[in-house]
């Protein structure tokens, strides 16, 4: 994931602008670099994404800025090292920027706050690279472009991504990680020229391929637990061999952790008994298909081979307990509404009644905040879940009835008492067996 493709373009576009083919596809570069904004602008519109929007915008506006007040002189002298400076700054923190604001689609109130602040930075570029506001601002000898000191932006910036991927896990961090890498080399090597329309093209392009990739794990992964979703697991049913199970896993009493912790509990438990499905053995994978349903597709394996790994995982989770954020919050909005709920409704009394309620109302909410919390809301809680697997045989040939039988054993499982693996009945096969073996003899 984080190799490919930022990774990887960047690799070859800065293979090819440091190699002697450079000079051969310099003249095309003008068709890549409009090719690669058009595309990538058109992908942000359709994936509604204003954040990688107006991330290419500010590369776009940023390099026509620079190139302008170059005027052909290197960003060395005067306007140009003015823009370059500017550029090393604001392109880094404009992506910091649009990652920290709350994505709300391509809305009038969604934009409007990013296009005031291009404005803003458009304003400030023109006053600052004026001829007599950049006056003295050279480089001499052989004396950096920027300051070293400025470049401290593009370490910000690489480090938010790489903390938004450890919380998040989209492809679209890496991207942006891949695409400052790739505005650094434009503004420290190569400001203006062909080398610079390749660095910023190629900074776009992987903007456009992360977003592209961030679209295709949304689709194919479940956005709360981060593992495999229902698409995947229907892609994975086609690419199945003869020898193969399939466990069916439920979290038992779900309804009740909802009903009674509220559906922000719930999700912890589903994330909970996700990253423990995605440590079960026997080269399992692991599936959300809904609700608080999973599946564990085990390849190459028998039934039998996979109930001794299921089993394992079963008491994994249920000797695991998980501490529940925000008991106390919760348990004061309850009380909260308790309190609300139970008092008066009538306009007048409720006015007479105001001031000794003020009184009173404290000692009330600590009451049954501190009742919730050690009766309703504890600090941690454990789970735990059934499962039901089944195996291709001469009953089940499809895989599509191999699930249905691991979703009858799973029913087993559940009317048995719960928090156990049950395995497919094979009860008609084995009567058949006996009676060919019975004829055989006869």
């Amino acid at each position: 994931m984080w190799l490919v493709p930022g990774g990887l373009l960047l690799a070859l576009a800065a293979t090819l602008v440091s190699s002697s083919l450079f000079a051969q596809i310099a003249p095309s570069l003008g068709f890549y670099y409009v090719g690669v904004f058009a595309a990538g602008l058109a992908l942000a519109w359709r994936f509604n994404s204003s954040r990688v929007l107006f991330s290419l915008l500010v590369l776009l506006l940023a390099h026509r800025a620079v190139d302008f007040f170059s005027t052909g002189q290197g960003g060395r002298v005067g306007p140009g090292r003015m823009a370059v400076a500017l550029a090393v700054v604001l392109v880094p923190l404009n992506f910091m920027v649009f990652a920290q604001m709350r994505e709300r689609g391509l809305t009038i109130a969604g934009i409007a706050q990013r296009f005031g602040l291009l404005f803003l930075e458009s304003v400030i570029f023109a006053v600052m690279c004026r001829p007599e506001n950049s006056a003295g601002n050279s480089s001499r000898g052989g004396a950096a472009v920027v300051p070293a000191w400025l470049f401290v932006s593009f370490v910000a910036a690489v480090a938010l991504f790489v903390w938004r991927f450890v919380q998040a896990r989209k492809p679209i961090e890496p991207g942006f990680v891949w695409s400052t890498g790739a505005v650094f080399l434009w503004l420290e090597f190569a400001p203006v020229g062909k080398m610079s329309d390749a660095y910023v093209a190629t900074a776009a392009l992987i903007l456009a391929a992360s977003l592209i990739e961030t679209s295709y794990v949304l689709a194919y992964h479940d956005e709360l637990t981060g593992i495999r979703g229902r698409r995947a697991f229907n892609e994975s049913l086609l690419t199945l061999d003869q020898q193969y199970a399939i466990a069916i896993v439920d979290i038992d009493h779900f309804k009740k952790f909802n009903d009674t912790y509220g559906h922000d509990v719930g999700d912890q438990v589903l994330c909970i008994v996700a990253k423990r499905l995605c440590g079960v053995g026997g080269d399992g994978q692991a599936f959300r298909c809904g609700g608080e349903e999973f599946a564990i597709v085990f390849r190459n394996t028998s039934a039998k081979e996979a109930v001794e790994h299921l089993e394992v995982l079963r008491t994994t989770i249920e000797e695991s307990t998980f501490h529940v954020r925000g008991a106390d919050r919760r348990a004061e909005r309850i009380a909260e509404k308790s309190d609300a709920g139970s008092g008066d409704r009538r306009g007048v009394e409720r006015d007479r009644r105001k001031a000794a309620k003020k009184k009173t109302v404290s000692a009330r909410l600590n009451s049954s905040s501190e009742y919730l919390r050690n009766h309703l809301l504890p600090d941690h809680l454990s789970v735990t879940v059934s499962i039901g697997v089944g195996e291709p045989s001469t009953r089940y040939r499809q895989p599509e009835q191999v699930i249905q039988a691991a979703d009858q054993a799973l029913y087993r499982a559940k009317n048995k008492g719960r928090n156990r693996v049950e395995l497919a009945s094979t009860t008609p096969l084995r009567i058949a067996e006996r009676k060919r073996a019975k004829a055989s003899r006869v």
